[in-house]
């Protein structure tokens, strides 16, 4: 199913009307190029040009359509008309002849390199009589011919070159294509992608009799590490207990897949996860991309609603809630096709994470229900719908880099998870491993101060979001199977006065207790919530008796009219509790953090006349 629908996906994209994203057919692929040999019809080197230009920082080559490559082993094998230093033009790689000589190798080393060029050569002079007598193929063939370094070691980027072995390629001068993009020499290579004696069976993508393709060309869009790809397969046998009986050592014959299907999965999957694409997106260690069956503009949308930028994902995540509140899809169809495809990296190859395969109505309908669960009453600089990269960092340990939280201390398969509850489905729970760090970073950071020496909050905004939406899933979870007397409420964005779970109402209880003691005391450096959080959300009965006692000398330093209004707060919050539980486990203290953060964002807001909890302050807070 999925490379069937990768399939599909190439085959949209090499007829699409923009030439610019059509996609390499068949015997093509798409490379880097960093330098370019341009030389004349008579095969003398004009210039050596530097296709890379600065994005991010880094230098980043320009892509070109070249015929495709061979993929390499420890063997000599060329490719046509490009390859990197050593393979074109015979020059040494500056690492690996240091190398050379430490191992008394470098003999060795430069006979290699010879047999390297000798096969660059030797591939071009095989192709078609038609293809040797085009301009481009005779000026290279004489460029090889009489080549030597003199000119080339004027070349500004001739120390990258040595330096690094870069791709290079050619180009006649004049010309705006590589001589590799010659019509003559992409017929050529077209017709050497489709001529081989590779064994034939029945494609599992196509269901035709054609040629298997033993080795798949590499995923290279996957993270295998922060900052790094991987350059693996999705389809591999690496260890002969994979392998099926009689197919020993003989790879993709165990899962045949055409040469043209697989092509066509593997270069729709490289565009897919390529630098910069708007559809995809990077979370922990899954890399997860987005497609339609056919073109449509939501496409693009939802790279956008997942992204760390507080503008672009509100836009987005406003029109993707509008159409689905509305049922107004504008130019889409809400009944076509869309796929989500979450990869992580492995030991020998990228494991497929999880794959969904739902219409656009249901897949708008799954992230709305995500924020949904999200949503929850906030300070006014906190974002309306928090990125998945803040849900992330903020049940984490912050460093002085990182402030929002370290991300990089995250446990790599817990993002990939989280994707993969929104997109299952709205009774989904989401990971327990993301509650639980939750709830910990609450208790660990209870006697937080920021820089300036003031307290930090330890429920702030997106903490408390995440403890909610995983609640909020565990309940219509549970709910689905419960009998009726046992049905859980789920909680509200705001505080919500008719919930009754003993948690809920001893987080409340926290909170207005530090209210009554932040306005006997104004100015402490330290409330009970530096001291007592962690025991109060964790052992109520050891903690809470000592706090209610301690009220009782706070009131008195307050007027008896406030006194009065907490007396009677105090007594709605403790009207369902019969007893102090002995422990609460770790869901129930999501419950009493959330209980917490709801009361303490209550005292923060503005109220009306009748309001059952009048309160003084009225400025809001912030995350």
């Amino acid at each position: 199913m999925i490379l069937q629908a990768l399939s599909d996906y190439y085959r949209r994209k090499c007829d699409d009307p923009d030439p610019a994203q059509r996609l390499p057919v068949f015997g093509l692929e798409q490379k880097e190029i960093p330098f370019i040999l341009e030389i004349s019809a008579e095969g003398e080197l004009l210039q050596l040009r530097d296709t890379r230009e600065i994005q991010d920082k880094k230098k980043v080559a320009r892509v070109f359509k070249v015929p495709m490559g061979i993929k390499k082993t420890s063997g000599v094998a060329a490719n046509l008309l490009w390859d990197n230093a050593e393979y074109v033009l015979g020059v040494p790689d500056t690492k690996k002849l240091e190398e050379s000589k430490l191992k008394d190798k470098e003999s060795e080393y430069r006979e290699r390199l010879k047999q390297m060029q000798a096969s660059f050569v030797a591939k071009i002079q095989a192709l078609s009589t038609t293809a040797l007598q085009d301009a481009g193929i005779i000026a290279v063939l004489k460029f090889l011919q009489s080549a030597n370094t003199e000119r080339l070691e004027c070349q500004p980027g001739w120390g990258d070159v040595l330096a690094t072995n870069p791709v290079l390629s050619f180009r006649l001068h004049g010309d705006l294509d590589l001589v590799c993009q010659r019509p003559a020499v992409v017929q050529a290579a077209l017709h050497t992608a489709g001529a081989d004696d590779a064994p034939q069976a029945m494609c599992l993508v196509t269901g035709e009799q054609a040629p298997v393709e033993r080795l798949h060309t590499a995923i290279k869009g996957v993270w295998d590490k922060p900052g790094a790809m991987a350059l693996k397969n999705i389809v591999s046998f690496n260890a002969r207990a994979f392998e099926s009986y009689g197919k020993t050592e003989r790879q993709g014959e165990n899962a045949p897949v055409s040469r043209a299907a697989a092509f066509a999965y593997t270069t729709a999957l490289n565009h897919l996860l390529r630098k910069d694409s708007p559809q995809r997106m990077q979370v922990g260690d899954a890399s997860t991309v987005f497609w339609a069956e056919r073109q449509d503009p939501f496409e693009s949308i939802f790279g956008d609603i997942f992204t760390d930028n507080p503008d672009a994902s509100t836009r987005a995540v406003q029109a993707l809630l509008q159409a689905v509140h509305s049922g107004k899809w504008g130019q889409s169809d809400e009944h076509l096709r869309f796929y989500v495809l979450g990869l992580a990296p492995n030991a020998a190859r990228i494991s497929v994470r999880f794959f969904h395969c739902v219409t656009l109505r249901e897949l708008g309908q799954r992230i709305a229900q995500h924020f949904e669960d999200l949503a929850l009453v906030r300070g006014p600089h906190d974002a309306q719908y928090p990125s998945l990269k803040r849900l992330l960092q903020t049940v984490c340990l912050a460093t002085s880099s990182q402030p929002f939280g370290d991300i990089d201390r995250l446990p790599p398969n817990l993002g990939g998870a989280i994707v993969d509850a929104i997109f299952a489905g709205e009774n989904a729970p989401y990971p327990a491993m993301w509650l639980n760090a939750a709830v910990g970073r609450c208790r660990a950071e209870q006697a937080k101060k920021i820089q300036q020496g003031a307290h930090a909050q330890n429920v702030p905004y997106a903490r408390a979001a995440v403890i909610k939406a995983s609640l909020n899933r565990q309940i219509r979870r549970a709910n689905l199977s419960a009998p009726p007397h046992l049905l859980e409420k789920e909680f509200l964005p705001m505080l919500d006065l008719s919930n009754p779970h003993p948690a809920y109402r001893l987080g409340r209880l926290f909170a207005v207790l530090e209210k009554i003691q932040e306005e006997a005391s104004p100015g402490l450096n330290a409330t009970i919530r530096d001291r007592y959080y962690g025991a109060a959300s964790s052992t109520p009965v050891a903690v809470f008796t000592t706090l209610l006692r301690l009220k009782n000398a706070h009131l008195k330093k307050l007027s008896a009219g406030r006194t009065a209004q907490f007396e009677k707060l105090l007594g709605e919050v403790l009207g369902p509790v019969t007893d102090f539980p002995k422990h609460l486990p770790l869901p129930d203290q999501g419950r009493f953090a959330l209980g917490y953060y709801h009361q303490r964002q209550d005292f923060f807001s503005k109220k009306t006349d009748d309001a059952p909890h009048p309160a003084t302050d009225t400025e809001g807070t912030t995350a």
